[in-house]
């Protein structure tokens, strides 16, 4: 993730340049020296950089931090929403404090389903970390509780495992009480070979995979064939089902599928006026901001399509991808989250015309509000 080059203003301008600084959204590292520094976001650059920056003697200098002795030179980057200080900050902070970014950041990872693959038979778990291993990821879930209770529900029409350990099978092992439910396939007591289990374990991955459908519609189509014969008794049995496949997958977040199948653009307005800035994510990664300027006469499903073909994929490292992550679902589940999201499932599926509105809607929130006319006494 670049950042690109900064604003600076010299230790020996400080009142005068940060007089004439907007109060605007930035983010800003003041150098103190070779070796020191501070990084922050801020919604208002001139009032923060006043209140950090105060003259030697001027009032309140003991009950806040000042750091006008100190710096040497402030380097600053007009951003246009909070969205896009959070991911400036995040690269500046990763390149500025290598050993200690993510605890400035206060990076907090999300959770995900985790099917284990390289595993003899494969079992689900929660994790918020991601490993390099044979493994289909799902998610991000808002909450580790959300993923818990997601896992738990959608293994329900399935048969695979739920234990955690390392299976070594055996007809004397004791089994568990899903077995007895009939809710395993009890691999771990020989009941049936890997083989077997595997088969099971490709249809728990297409459910997560396709975010459900092709359960749906198997249940469907069962439920309509006992319908049409007139076993109506089965056909109801079905309907439920469906229903209750339908009421599991409602318990996902917004951003959960496939993290290989994790595509979308966040759109939020750019610091310079009548532009916006396409920020596309690509399996779960962050890729370049894209500046998308609104003034030009040339169709504007025209230049997004451009933009989408001219786009090269970059995955980061492992680390880096899941941080990512988390600034995604920081960003997109959070309270005060600006812009827009659209997802899709790759490049080639990308909805120009849903693109088209929410930049529409994005420009009209960025537009500044009318003064009312004074009224005449």
């Amino acid at each position: 993730m670049r950042v690109p080059d900064p604003a600076t203003i010299s230790a020996d301008q400080l009142d005068e340049a940060i007089a004439a600084l907007p109060n605007s959204d930035a983010v800003f590292l003041v150098q103190a020296g070779d070796r020191s520094a501070y990084l922050a976001k801020t919604s208002m650059l001139r009032r923060r950089l006043l209140r950090i920056l105060k003259p030697s003697g001027a009032e309140g200098l003991r009950r806040s931090l000042n750091l006008r002795e100190v710096a040497t030179r402030v380097d600053y980057w007009l951003t246009g929403s909070r969205f896009e200080s959070m991911l400036v900050h995040y690269a500046l902070a990763r390149d500025n404090f290598p050993t200690d970014y993510v605890r400035l950041v206060k990076l907090r990872m999300p959770a995900y389903i985790k099917l284990i693959l390289a595993n003899d038979f494969p079992r689900t778990q929660v994790t918020t970390k991601l490993s390099a291993g044979n493994a289909l990821y799902y998610g991000p879930f808002r909450t580790r509780a959300g993923a818990e209770l997601f896992d738990n529900h959608f293994l329900d029409f399935f048969q695979i495992r739920r234990c955690q350990e390392n299976l070594e099978p055996s007809p004397q092992h004791p089994g568990c009480i899903y077995g007895e439910m009939n809710m395993c396939m009890r691999p771990c007591q020989q009941v049936v070979g890997r083989e077997e289990y595997l088969a099971e374990t490709a249809r728990v991955q297409e459910f997560l995979t396709g975010n459900g459908a092709a359960l749906l519609n198997v249940t469907a189509a069962a439920r309509d064939r006992l319908s049409e014969e007139l076993d109506f008794e089965a056909a109801g049995r079905e309907h439920k089902r469906y229903e209750r496949i339908q009421e599991v997958l409602a318990l996902r977040d917004d951003l959960v599928c496939d993290l290989d199948r994790l595509y979308g653009v966040a759109i939020a307005p750019a610091a310079t006026s009548g532009s916006v800035l396409l920020w596309f994510v690509c399996q779960g990664a962050w890729q370049a901001p894209q500046v998308l300027a609104l003034d030009s006469h040339e169709s504007l499903d025209a230049r997004l399509r451009h933009i989408v073909q001219s786009i090269q994929p970059e995955q980061p490292p492992l680390v880096e991808k899941q941080e990512h992550l988390a600034l995604l679902a920081r960003w997109h589940y959070a309270t005060w989250s600006d812009g827009e999201w659209i997802g899709f499932r790759g490049l080639d599926e990308v909805p120009y015309r849903k693109l088209v509105r929410a930049i529409a809607r994005v420009r009209r929130k960025d537009e500044p509000i009318p003064a009312e006319p004074s009224q005449q006494r």
